[in-house]
């Protein structure tokens, strides 16, 4: 039986094949991950009964259906998140955006792009947040949420909407009465109210175009582009810029910052950006 706790040794050459895809496809930079790359999938491949790095990766590079470069994804990135991460967001998108957006939008559509996802917390939270807004507002406003991963993982875990005590300890009090059902086993589950406010799908952000029919009044992209090198991260930046309407917001993470130079966005407040 093999011993899956044995860390293998990837090439030079299965390093450099394998980096130079993933930032092909998925615009991730894991040069200076090696010891992550090796750590993280070693057992995996043991496990799996792959002799090393190089039979599992023609395993990846040519299965078709995809899932197998999906998992590898999963594996060697972080999907790290929680809500009200990054409260200030949240309290600006509340104070000031939706009180903009509310006074200009005469057709009563606000598009929001919730863009790396993960397993939902950060879509349902804006949801959350819209429905309160809106409440007295009197008429039927659309505000359905686009949440996008990858991961076809978090998509699922974010369809499902349940999570635990610990992931929801930080919302307002009311919100949990109003808007997660106790499940048992010290899980919640997101109410159908916020759920048929969020639309879930999978999408890659390296697509050569974006799809989408209608602009955005609001992009969240937050903690994703720790990934990308300065290139990819211009593009990307440019693709959304593309993909706001005037007056739109771009919101990233604390972690992350866009150069002036490389963007037509103005710095409003660390982490938000608007189109003007």
């Amino acid at each position: 039986m093999a011993n899956i706790n044995h860390m293998l040794t990837i090439s030079n050459m299965e390093f450099e094949r394998l980096c130079q895809y993933i930032k092909r496809y998925y615009g991730i930079n894991l040069y200076n991950k090696r010891n992550i790359i090796e750590g993280r999938l070693s057992g995996y491949i043991l496990e799996r009964g792959y002799k090393g790095f190089g039979e599992y990766l023609e395993k990846v590079f040519n299965d078709h259906t995809g899932k197998e470069i999906s998992f590898l994804v999963e594996k060697l990135t972080t999907n790290h998140t929680y809500f009200m991460r990054e409260w200030e967001h949240f309290e600006y998108y509340k104070n000031k955006v939706l009180p903009y957006f509310s006074n200009i939008l005469k057709e009563r559509d606000l598009r929001v792009w919730s863009a790396g996802c993960s397993s939902g917390e950060e879509p349902y939270t804006l949801a959350m947040i819209n429905k309160d807004y809106f409440k007295g507002k009197g008429g039927a406003w659309d505000t359905k949420i686009l949440a996008t991963d990858i991961s076809d993982k978090v998509i699922a875990q974010g369809v499902k909407g349940v999570y635990t005590e610990e992931n929801i300890k930080d919302l307002k009090p009311e919100w949990k009465r109003e808007y997660l059902n106790n499940v048992g086993n010290g899980n919640y589950a997101i109410s159908d109210e916020i759920k048929k406010e969020v639309i879930f799908r999978s999408f890659n952000l390296m697509e050569q175009n974006f799809p989408f029919k209608k602009k955005f009044h609001v992009i969240f992209c937050r903690n994703v582009m720790i990934y990308f090198d300065t290139s990819t991260k211009v593009k990307l930046i440019n693709k959304f810029y593309e993909s706001t309407e005037v007056g739109g917001y771009l919101f990233i993470g604390h972690s992350e910052s866009l150069a002036y130079h490389n963007t037509n966005y103005k710095y409003i407040m660390p982490a938000v950006y608007r189109k003007e």
